[in-house]
């Protein structure tokens, strides 16, 4: 009998090995581990083009411009096995015209887990930049942040929101990350998208707009061209902005400038249809109609554009129920 249980022994200890090695493993985010150590690992990356678009062209009103511009450049930047630089947009225009609305359908679509994807960073002044007087300190933690998580996984992206509250020289940092040169050990960071959220310009690309109407133009024929020079002079003019002392704007590091349109009553309508749909509501008639009466338009002799955009639409749809 001892004999028998000194011959049972080492299975039962190589058992007890292979499952703590499984409980181990288990607890591993395997995906993320493998993406250590191969170049062609794509983590969580999943892009759903045909779901975007369609997204875009139900819930995203009177944003022809963006749509295009940022359909676009994804595309071309996805399909490209080995692109040259990292891919850069700067969404510009007045609040609630869709800028936020766009970079959360992109995270939807292009990662698997979303919003709660492992390599997708969300930075906001308010909350990750608080003190303007540890800019040092601040531009180190983003430092790291960035070649950390890229080294981690090259099919990362990082989002920040309300760019012209950012300290000034913060992005500074972001620089070399944003070109063709910069190598980072371990990961091919020129597959990371970068997406900066801005008001700045938003005055000028209204102005643009309400000249169009006066002049008997179509919102549809309003091109980049018209709008861009413009939001390029505010950003540059402003020392506040989060890109003033980065370089990003004079080194050309932007591959596209997408400018948001304010939007008319038809789109601010179009808003509370979708808002009434998602809470699973009948779209009244008198409730839209209250809503729209409750919103402030301008310029105030023609009442074109919405103040807030669509900023204040659930909120409204809330008090009015």
């Amino acid at each position: 009998m001892a004999a028998a249980t000194r011959g049972r022994r080492p299975w039962g200890s190589l058992l007890g090995l292979l499952g703590l090695v499984a409980a181990v493993a288990a607890s591993w985010d395997l995906t993320s581990l493998r993406c250590n150590f191969y170049d062609f690992c794509e983590c969580d990356f999943r892009p759903d083009f045909p779901a975007l678009e369609c997204d875009l062209a139900q819930h995203l009103a009177g944003q022809h411009l963006a749509k295009a511009l940022v359909l676009k450049a994804l595309k071309v930047f996805v399909r490209d096995p080995a692109p040259t630089k990292p891919l850069v947009l700067s969404l510009h225009g007045w609040t609630g015209t869709g800028k936020t609305y766009l970079s959360s359908l992109l995270v939807h679509h292009l990662f698997r887990r979303g919003l709660r994807s492992p390599h997708v960073h969300h930075f906001s002044p308010i909350i990750h930049f608080p003190h303007p007087s540890h800019l040092e300190q601040y531009k180190e933690n983003l430092r790291s942040w960035v070649q950390g998580n890229l080294t981690a996984c090259g099919r990362s992206l990082f989002l920040f929101d309300e760019v012209d509250k950012l300290p000034p020289g913060l992005m500074e940092v972001l620089r070399p990350f944003l070109g063709p040169s910069w190598v980072v050990y371990g990961t091919n960071y020129r597959k990371a998208i970068f997406l900066f959220i801005s008001n700045t310009g938003g005055e000028q690309i209204n102005q643009v707009a309400v000249e169009a109407w006066r002049g008997h133009r179509e919102r549809e024929d309003i091109t980049l061209q018209e709008l861009e020079p413009a939001v390029t002079r505010a950003v540059l003019d402003n020392p506040h902005h989060g890109f003033c002392r980065s370089g990003i704007l004079e080194e050309q590091l932007l591959d596209a400038l997408v400018p948001f349109l304010p939007l008319q009553r038809h789109h601010v309508r179009h808003c509370v249809f979708n808002e009434l749909a998602q809470l699973g509501l009948e779209a009244r008639e008198e409730v839209v109609q209250a809503v729209l009466d409750s919103i402030s338009f301008f310029p105030e002799e023609e009442q074109l554009f919405s103040s807030n955009g669509c900023k204040t639409v659930a909120s409204r749809i809330t008090l009015f129920l």
